[in-house]
């Protein structure tokens, strides 16, 4: 076995992990939810790295887990304690230790979630190998927090208002989530996306091209995570409505339901759009 195809058989390993772990949350009552959050984590942060690491080389990828640790632990914490700038809510123990008021788990969320994102935004624009000078510098983070953003739309709901594994202490219109989460998000992966383009401008045209193969593991694992918000709809929930901190009652079909619509016209959109511009590549990676 090669190593190109060692490393190929590997990247697929992990989805399929990963996409196991979709399927063992639709059965809250069967496995322990902790064990579940960690499958939903650790298999794409691997993922990142192992991928990131061909593309940017080790210093790359350490550079862009670093930024994404830093800055989102500062913001989170900062966030739980003030209620600024997502509104104001707290973690339970659903999601395990924590690291002050955030847990380790959802730190290391960002890492595997944040590259897939960046990477989809990437070849979406087709500046995957394009130096980040003048307004790209600005229009790919802009761009990629968007997509990452919409990640957090489709699943938002389920983790906080019907698995509890983060609590909105006033609620919100979006069932129970607030208008702010979103903003806040937007903003915190922003500023997240645009120090790291600006620790990689003057290297991505360095980067060699890749051809349409090394990116489709990545779409791949992409597409496992929008098609878990499916399966949510095979859930059997304990009680017909959920009540959020502020006393309103949800419906649970309601909101899985809203949510893997949400996937389709979001997260659906920008997975299509990439798999078309890589579709599109000669086997060599140039258009």
């Amino acid at each position: 076995m090669t190593e190109r195809t060692f490393t190929s058989v590997g990247f697929y390993a992990l989805i399929a992990i990963y996409a196991a772990s979709r399927i063992l949350q639709a059965y809250p009552q069967r496995f322990p939810m902790i064990a579940v959050i960690a499958l939903h984590v650790l298999p794409p942060l691997l993922f990142a790295w192992l991928h990131g690491r061909l593309l940017w080389g080790s210093r790359g990828i350490l550079a862009f887990f670093a930024i994404c640790s830093v800055v989102g632990s500062v913001v989170e914490n900062f966030g739980v304690a003030t209620g600024f700038p997502f509104g104001r809510y707290f973690f339970t123990e659903v999601m395990g230790p924590k690291s002050f008021h955030v847990p380790i788990l959802l730190g290391l969320a960002y890492l595997g979630m944040g590259y897939l994102s960046w990477i989809v935004a990437s070849l979406i624009l087709g500046w995957e190998r394009s130096s980040l000078h003048g307004w790209r510098l600005f229009a790919l983070p802009a761009f990629a927090a968007l997509v990452m953003t919409s990640w957090d739309l489709c699943m938002d709901p389920v983790w906080s208002t019907l698995v509890r594994a983060w609590v909105w202490k006033d609620g919100g219109a979006y069932f129970g989530v607030p208008f702010s989460n979103f903003v806040g998000w937007y903003a915190n992966v922003f500023i997240i996306y645009l120090l790291f383009a600006i620790f990689l401008r003057s290297r991505v045209s360095l980067t060699e091209r890749m051809p349409p193969s090394f990116w489709q593991p990545a779409l791949c694992f992409y597409a496992a995570s929008a098609v878990g918000n499916f399966l949510l709809l095979f859930t059997h929930p304990t009680a017909a409505l959920v009540a959020d901190p502020s006393g309103k009652l949800w419906d649970f079909r309601s909101i899985t339901q809203t949510c893997a619509l949400t996937t389709v016209f979001t997260m659906g959109t920008f997975l299509l759009l990439a798999w078309i511009r890589v579709a599109d590549r000669h086997p060599d990676g140039s258009s």
